[in-house]
């Protein structure tokens, strides 16, 4: 018999002994990883407007700047992302975090299988010493979307998962060490999103779902018509008929609205 959520939520404490869930956490760091400004929106907005209400602090690594989405033809790389880094600070703003908590590793969009992986690999390691999070968001490297969709998604997923183990281990960058001060840190717990039928761990967003949809619909160039002729604003009758259409696809459990993640401690699932 399958488990009901109200009873996995019962189950959890036993599972993982005294950690608290995700949802349940306060005044601790999390650290995402997000392969595009969007994606963190797509995934996690409602946990994410969770856990600042909490008095987390949360902070968004985002490892390309989207430069390349557009078939404006009419646009242009640099003006993409500067649109696009413009939006990625509404949709934070909506889900309360400040511009000052998005770091911005730099990469072109869709050009990750091109950075030489072991600077890849120590840019997120550094940041996950830097910052000593108690708790990392990252794709899953296992999802079925992260594996097949474009290899921006595949290389952040592996490549955070990587930094995660290199950063519990001094002598992976040891330089980091010696020269930044930056000690070894071990991520205590990992929450894989976009996993697909591997999930075993639900937040519940009832009260936050309307605030997903906005950060999410923030990011007003990715969708029509403005991702084919760029426009600034939605028209009124556009965005509401887009906000109706991602709600009733909205993934649902238990008649709530959730966000599903894949929870795991030493890379192991609970």
């Amino acid at each position: 018999m399958p488990i009901r959520l109200p009873l996995l939520l019962m189950l959890t404490p036993l599972l993982w002994g005294q950690s608290p869930r995700l949802e349940e956490m306060r005044g601790k760091t999390v650290l995402l990883f997000t392969p595009h400004p969007d994606d963190d929106a797509f995934c996690c907005a409602g946990t994410l407007s969770i856990l600042v209400k909490n008095q987390n602090r949360v902070i968004l690594a985002i490892y390309t700047n989207d430069d390349k989405g557009s078939a404006d033809l009419e646009m242009t790389s640099e003006r993409l992302a500067r649109i696009r880094k413009g939006e990625q600070e509404q949709a934070a703003r909506v889900m309360g975090i400040p511009k000052e908590n998005l770091i911005w590793m730099g990469h072109h969009d869709g050009m990750l299988e091109y950075v030489p992986p072991r600077e890849l690999a120590e840019q997120a390691t550094l940041l996950i010493r830097k910052y000593r999070p108690d708790a990392v968001l990252l794709p899953d490297p296992g999802g079925e979307y992260v594996r097949w969709h474009k290899t921006d998604h595949r290389m952040a997923a592996n490549n955070s998962a990587d930094a995660i183990r290199a950063a519990e281990w001094h002598l992976y960058f040891p330089n980091h060490r010696t020269h930044l001060g930056l000690e070894p840190w071990r991520v205590p717990m990992m929450y894989f999103y976009y996993t697909g039928k591997d999930a075993n761990y639900w937040v519940n967003i009832d009260g936050e779902i309307d605030r997903k949809l906005e950060a999410i619909t923030a990011h007003v160039s990715q969708f029509e018509p403005a991702i084919r002729r760029y426009r600034p604003e939605w028209n009124p009758a556009d965005l509401e008929k887009t906000k109706a259409g991602l709600k009733a696809r909205a993934l649902k459990k238990d008649g709530r609205f959730v966000e599903a993640y894949r929870a795991a401690g030493e890379f192991n699932p609970m």
